[in-house]
């Protein structure tokens, strides 16, 4: 990296690219659904509407919000060189770079560390208001296809829109130039808000409203975002999602069939 990243040119094609965001959040929320609907049953159990059809409308709200702020991700973060570099490159049949070369096991290693960090840190500090679900095969399989959200919406929308958004911010306070500490700020900005988008889950599954619970929360989350956001900063998007995919297989499924033994 270098010390100093002036504004590139930010006018690439970016909607076909954006478009297969969104179906990849519809595909992704559709899958999440049967680990939903086990997490929460009493929840659904006192909707007026079939569950399939707020599967449905949810899947395409989610679709439609990874289109339209995945489109805003790309055409703020490109000119600062945050960008889909493989996606892009299969997306509109664009030679790649071949001194680029993809570091998917790191990437993947680092998410599954970051989640067995956050299972350490859980162990070590546990929440007494905190209940678990019964380890088994079946949260392991449903927890398998909830991965590919975090994987792929959380990662447009935290990280793509989010971290793009807060670098184009700090950069036009520096004359629209990006210095190393901007993507800094941004990628820690965007895995607090990335933390805190988890409290309401929480506070549906009973969690009391209090400091220490709130914080235990948006750090642990925040600590898988940190490097997700790092990953994309370094080697794009595509590593984020593959890390947070990784991230979401220890903690939905490696955890619950160890604990199943």
């Amino acid at each position: 990296m270098s010390e100093l990243s002036q504004p590139m040119p930010g006018r690439g094609p970016h909607l076909k690219l954006a478009l297969c965001f969104g179906v990849a959040g519809v595909i992704a929320t559709l899958l999440l659904f049967p680990y939903l609907l086990a997490m929460m049953p009493l929840k659904f159990a006192m909707l007026r509407q079939p569950w399939w059809i707020v599967m449905l409308l949810q899947s395409a709200q989610s679709g439609v919000l990874c289109l339209l702020l995945g489109w805003i991700g790309l055409v703020l973060g490109t000119r600062y060189g945050l960008d889909a570099p493989w996606l892009r490159a299969w997306v509109y049949r664009q030679p790649r770079d071949p001194a680029a070369r993809p570091h998917w096991f790191i990437g993947l290693a680092l998410g599954m560390l970051a989640g067995w960090l956050v299972i350490a840190i859980s162990r070590l500090l546990p929440h007494p208001a905190a209940t678990a679900a019964a380890p088994s095969l079946g949260w392991a399989w449903r927890g398998a296809l909830a991965s590919f959200y975090g994987g792929f919406v959380e990662e447009v929308e935290c990280r793509l829109f989010l971290a793009s958004l807060f670098v184009w911010l700090l950069a036009r306070l520096n004359r629209r130039r990006a210095r190393p500490w901007t993507f800094v700020a941004a990628i820690a900005l965007a895995a607090l808000l990335f933390g805190a988008g988890h409290l309401p889950a929480a506070f549906v599954a009973g969690m009391k409203p209090a400091f220490l619970p709130i914080s235990r929360i948006i750090l642990l989350n925040a600590l898988v975002g940190a490097v997700t956001g790092g990953l994309f900063w370094k080697w794009g998007l595509e590593h984020a999602m593959l890390a947070h995919f990784g991230a979401d297989l220890v903690l939905h499924v490696a955890w619950p069939l160890a604990g199943s033994l």
